[in-house]
C-alpha cells in the first residue's frame, strides 16, 4: 500500500462515517500570537475547543501539516540522528465536536488499523488513563471496557498524566487520552522483550502511531477541572509512521514517502544511503528539512532574521551545513529537491505545486548566500586555529564558538569536531552563555510580526547608488507590513536609490520618497538578503507611480563625518597602543561615534590625549579620500587593507584610504571627501564592555565644538559655586576631603545605630522549639544596612527564621533569613518564601534558600508582611 493510498483510505475511511473532509490549515499561523507554527491537528480547530466558534459540521477528518521546531514542542535536535522524529509531519486526524465519543472513536480506531490497514492485532497495545489523585480523576474505566471488546486485556496498559492527559495549556478543554502503539520488531527480538514492555520508552520500533483524546474537562484558572457541556473526540495519527507500519518499514524514511527523496539526494551526491552512519544522518536531515522549508515557504513564510522567518533559515542552514559537510555538496542542492515534493503533495497541499517556481528560487538564493558564508566561516576557524596556534592556547573560547555558530552556522558538535582534530578544545559552557544571551534576544525579536511581500514590480537587484548621489529616480519593486509592539510600519523595496542600509556599524539613512503628490517618510534603511529596505510610514497611493528618492543630507553629512572619524581613531589607537589594536565592533551614528577595539587594560589619560591629537592632526592636514571600488580582495590585501572584525567580505570589495601610510581598510560605508571636513574630534568616554575589549566614544564636527563649549560652561558653573578660587582644582580637592570626613562620621552613626536596632531584635525575639523567630517591622537608611543586618543576625543567632520587613527611605523592602540547619530540617526555602510575601507590597524578589530579598512599591504594605510572616511562622 502506498503513502498516498494509506492517506486516501483514512480519509475516504471517515468520510463513509459522514466526516466532512477538510483541507489542511496553513503550517505558518500569523494570527495566533501564542504559535509560530501549526504543531498539532487541533490548532485549527481550537476556537471549537475554546468556545469561540460553533463547527459548521460536527463531524471532520483532514490531514494537517505540522511543524515542531520551537517551543514547548522542538524536535530539531533530534531529526536525522534517529528515524521517526521529523520537523514537517502529517497528522491525520477525525475529530467530533460535541457528536460521538469513546465508543465510537475506539471501534473506528480497531476497523480501520486491523481491517483497512490490515496491521497484526498481535502486535498493537493501547493505553488508557491510570487516573490522577490530585486532580481527582479515576481510572478511565469507560476507555478500558471499550478497548475490551477488540484486544486482550494484557495488551491494554495504564498510563499516567504525562502520556495519556492532554491538555491544551494551563486552562482549557483537556481530558484523557487513549494512545495506540505498534511492536515492528523481529519475531526473535519480541520473544526476548514483550512489546508491553517498551512502550513509551522511546524505543524506534515500538511507536505510538494513534492519539486519541477525549476532551470532557475544562481546566479552570484555579487548575480545578469541571466537566464540559458538550464532549468532544481529537485523534491525531503520525502519517509517516502509519506508512511505516502498514509498509513493514523498520524506519520512516523506507517508507516511500522519504524514498523518492533520499534517490535524488543521492543521485546529486554521489553517495549511497544506508551505507554510513554519518552520511545516513546528513541524508534524513536532508530530505526531512526539505519538506518543512519547501512547505512553510508556500504558505508564505519566505527566510529571514525574525521569528519564524529565522525558524525556516535556521532548518535550511542546517540541511546545507549536513549537506556540505557530509556529503560533500558545495553547490546548491535542496532547491533541486523541490520538483518530487511538489509532485508527492499535489493532491493533498496544492499550494505548493502552484508556487513550485517561486520555492525553488527562494531555496536556491538562500542556498547560494550561506555557502557563502559557510565558506567564509571556515576561512574564520582557519584564522581561529593560526591565533591559537601563535599564542600557545589550546582553548576556543565561548563567545568565538558562539560566533562561528550564530553567523557562519556551525553547531557546536562540528566546532568540537574540528577543533579535537586539531588538538584544541571548545569553552562549550561559554557558548552556552552566550546561547541564553541569544534566547533573551529572540525573546525581543519574537513581539515583531511581518507580513508578507507584495510584489509590485518584478526583480530582485536592487542598485545602491548613495556613494556618488543623494538622490534618485526610482520605482517600487515590493512592499510588506510590519507590525512590532502593535505598532505598525511599511517596509518598502526600489529598484535603485541613494539610502544607506545599516551595515557595517553605520546606521542606515533617512529621508524621503516624492511619490505623485504624496511625501513619504523614510524612517530607517536596512538590508535584507541584499535587498535595500526603507522603512516608511504609510504605503503610497500610486504604487506605479515614478519615485523621487532623496536622503536627508544634513544628517548623512554628520554620519559621514563619524564614520571617517573611526578609520583615523582606528589607526591612531595602533600608533598609541600598538599593533595588537584590532576593532571589534562600532557604531556611526549622525550623534556619535562608538568604537570597541582589542586592548589589555584601561587607556591612561595620557595615551587618550595622544590618540585625540593624532585625529585631530590628520583631520588638519585635510587627506583626501582614496577609494578603490570593486577590487580584488588579494589586491586589496596587498594594499595593506585591514579586514575588520565580524565583517564579511567577498571576492571583490571597496577600499577606502586616507593617507597610504597611515588608514587603508576595507569598508563598504559612505565617508567624507577629505578628512578636513570632519572639523573637529573629540573622545568623550573610554571604558571597558567585556574582558579585553575596551570602548571610546567620540563626537565631531559640530557635536565636538558644542560638547567642549558645554564643558567649558560646567566648569565655568563650578568655579563660581566655589567663588572663584584662586586654585580651582585644589578647591575641588579640599570640597570632597571634607565631603568624605563627614559621610564616614555619619556610617559610623549609622553602623552605631543598626548595632542598637540588631540588639533589640534579639532581645524581643520569640524562641520556641528550639527555633529564634524574628519577625519586625523596622526602617533603615538603605538596602546594604538591612543586608548587612540580616547576615549579622544570621551569624549571631542559632535556628534563626527572621522576616524584617523595612523602610528602606520611604521605599518598602523584605529581608527573610533562616539559618542552614533549619532550612534542611524543616524543608523551608527563602526564595519561595519572599515570592509569597513580596505580593503584600506589590513587589518580587528572589535569593538562596537561607537569604532572600525582595523590593515593592506598597509601603503600607509592611504590616501585613509581618502578619502574614508570623501566620508562616506558627506552622513550623
Amino acid at each position: 500500500m502506498t503513502s498516498r493510498e494509506i492517506r486516501k483510505k483514512f480519509l475516504n475511511f471517515f468520510e463513509e462515517r459522514q466526516h466532512k473532509i477538510v483541507p489542511s490549515a496553513p503550517m505558518v499561523i500569523k494570527d495566533d500570537p501564542t504559535l509560530m507554527f501549526t504543531n498539532a491537528g487541533m490548532n485549527q480547530f481550537k476556537d471549537y475547543f475554546l468556545g469561540n466558534k460553533v463547527a459548521e459540521a460536527t463531524r471532520v477528518a483532514d490531514t494537517q501539516k505540522c511543524l515542531r521546531v520551537s517551543g514547548k514542542h522542538n524536535d530539531l535536535e533530534e531529526v536525522g540522528h534517529d528515524t521517526y522524529h521529523h520537523t514537517m509531519f502529517e497528522m491525520l486526524g477525525n475529530w467530533s465536536f460535541g457528536d460521538y465519543f469513546k465508543k465510537e472513536s475506539i471501534a473506528w480506531s480497531w476497523e480501520l488499523l486491523t481491517e483497512v490497514f490490515n496491521l497484526p492485532k498481535e502486535r498493537l497495545y493501547v493505553t488508557v488513563f491510570e487516573g490522577d489523585e490530585k486532580d481527582n480523576i479515576p481510572f478511565d474505566q469507560e476507555a478500558f471496557d471499550f478497548w475490551k471488546a477488540h484486544i486482550d486485556e494484557s495488551r491494554i496498559l495504564k498510563g499516567d498524566k504525562k502520556d495519556n492527559f492532554w491538555e491544551m495549556g494551563d486552562t482549557g478543554p483537556c481530558g484523557p487520552a487513549s494512545e495506540i502503539h505498534v511492536d515492528l520488531r523481529d519475531e526473535a527480538d519480541i520473544e526476548k522483550i514483550p512489546g508491553k514492555d517498551l512502550v513509551n520508552n522511546d524505543h524506534p520500533l515500538v511507536v505510538e502511531i494513534w492519539n486519541l483524546v477525549f476532551i470532557q474537562f475544562n481546566r479552570k484558572a484555579d487548575s480545578s477541572l469541571v466537566p464540559l457541556p458538550a464532549k468532544h473526540i481529537d485523534t491525531g495519527m503520525g502519517f509517516e509512521r502509519i506508512c511505516m507500519a502498514v509498509q513493514n518499514k523498520k524506519s520512516n524514511y523506507d517508507t516511500d514517502v522519504f524514498t523518492p527523496l533520499l534517490d535524488e539526494v543521492a543521485k546529486i551526491s554521489g553517495k549511497k544511503y544506508g551505507e554510513l552512519s554519518k552520511t545516513d544522518i546528513a541524508f534524513r536531515v536532508i530530505v526531512d528539512h526539505i519538506r518543512a522549508i519547501s512547505l512553510s515557504i508556500s504558505d508564505g513564510q519566505l527566510p529571514s532574521n525574525n521569528k519564524a522567518g529565522y525558524v525556516i533559515r535556521r532548518i535550511l542552514r542546517r540541511a546545507v551545513r549536513y549537506g556540505y559537510t557530509f556529503l560533500d555538496l558545495k553547490d546548491p542542492f535542496l532547491y533541486k529537491l523541490v520538483p518530487i515534493l511538489a509532485q508527492q503533495f499535489e493532491d493533498v497541499f496544492p499550494e505548493l505545486k502552484a508556487q513550485q517556481e517561486l520555492v525553488e528560487k527562494v531555496i536556491k538564493e538562500e542556498e547560494t548566500a550561506f555557502l557563502r558564508t559557510l565558506e567564509n566561516g571556515l576561512k574564520r576557524l582557519e584564522s581561529i586555529k593560526s591565533e591559537l596556534s601563535s599564542s600557545k592556547n589550546k582553548l576556543i573560547s565561548g563567545d568565538v564558538a558562539f560566533e562561528l555558530y550564530d553567523t557562519y552556522g556551525f553547531p557546536l558538535d562540528l566546532t568540537a569536531l574540528i577543533a579535537k582534530e586539531n588538538g584544541l578544545e571548545v569553552d562549550e559552557k561559554g557558548f552556552e552563555q552566550e546561547m541564553a544571551k541569544q534566547k533573551d534576544r529572540s525573546k525581543s525579536a519574537a513581539k515583531m510580526e511581518t507580513g508578507d511581500w507584495q510584489i509590485v514590480n518584478e526583480g530582485s537587484d536592487v542598485e545602491f547608488i548613495g556613494y556618488d548621489e543623494v538622490k534618485s529616480t526610482s520605482k517600487i519593486l515590493r512592499y510588506r507590513t510590519v507590525k512590532n509592539k502593535n505598532k505598525e510600519q511599511i517596509q518598502l523595496v526600489l529598484n535603485k536609490t541613494p539610502f544607506y542600509a545599516e551595515s557595517g556599524g553605520q546606521i542606515g539613512d533617512t529621508g524621503i520618497l516624492k511619490v505623485g503628490d504624496e511625501t513619504i517618510k523614510v524612517l530607517d534603511t536596512k538590508k535584507e538578503n541584499d535587498l535595500i529596505v526603507h522603512f516608511v510610514n504609510k504605503v503610497p497611493s500610486n504604487l506605479a507611480a515614478e519615485v523621487q528618492a532623496e536622503i536627508d543630507e544634513d544628517r548623512r553629512r554628520r554620519i559621514v563625518y563619524n564614520h571617517s572619524a573611526t578609520h583615523l581613531l582606528h589607526a591612531a589607537l595602533r600608533e598609541v597602543l600598538g599593533d595588537h589594536v584590532q576593532q571589534k565592533g562600532s557604531l556611526v551614528s549622525e550623534k556619535l561615534l562608538r568604537f570597541d577595539f582589542s586592548h589589555f587594560s584601561k587607556m591612561t589619560d595620557e595615551e587618550i590625549l595622544k590618540v585625540e591629537r593624532r585625529v585631530n592632526e590628520k583631520i588638519r592636514e585635510n587627506i583626501p579620500q582614496q577609494e578603490d571600488r570593486n577590487i580584488p580582495i588579494a589586491e586589496a590585501k596587498d594594499k595593506g587593507a585591514m579586514a575588520l572584525f565580524g565583517e564579511k567580505y567577498g571576492d571583490f570589495v571597496r577600499v577606502i584610504t586616507f593617507d597610504p601610510n597611515y588608514s587603508v581598510e576595507l569598508c563598504g560605508g559612505v565617508h567624507v571627501p577629505a578628512t578636513g571636513n570632519i572639523g573637529q574630534f573629540k573622545i568623550t568616554t573610554e571604558t571597558s564592555v567585556a574582558a579585553g575589549i575596551r570602548r571610546i566614544e567620540a563626537v565631531t564636527g559640530e557635536r565636538a565644538e558644542e560638547y567642549i563649549l558645554d564643558q567649558e560652561d560646567v566648569l565655568n558653573q563650578v568655579n563660581a559655586l566655589l567663588k572663584n578660587p584662586k586654585d580651582l582644582a585644589q578647591a575641588v580637592e579640599q570640597l570632597m576631603k571634607e565631603r568624605n570626613e563627614l559621610q564616614k562620621a555619619l556610617e559610623k552613626e549609622q553602623s552605631k545605630q543598626a548595632g542598637q536596632l540588631k540588639d533589640e531584635l534579639v532581645k524581643d525575639a520569640e524562641k520556641r522549639d528550639d527555633i529564634t523567630f524574628i519577625i519586625n517591622k523596622i526602617s533603615l537608611p538603605n538596602a546594604d544596612a538591612l543586608k548587612k543586618l540580616s547576615f549579622e543576625l544570621k551569624n549571631e543567632v542559632d535556628s534563626l527564621f527572621a522576616v524584617l520587613a523595612c523602610n528602606v527611605d520611604g521605599k518598602p523592602q523584605i529581608s527573610v533569613v533562616i539559618s542552614e540547619s533549619l532550612v534542611e530540617a524543616k524543608d523551608l526555602n527563602a526564595g519561595k518564601i519572599i515570592r509569597d510575601l513580596a505580593k503584600n507590597i506589590q513587589g518580587g524578589g528572589g535569593g538562596q534558600a537561607f537569604f532572600a530579598t525582595a523590593g515593592g512599591k506598597k509601603l503600607e504594605g509592611l504590616s501585613d508582611v509581618v502578619d502574614q510572616a508570623k501566620t508562616l511562622a506558627a506552622g513550623i
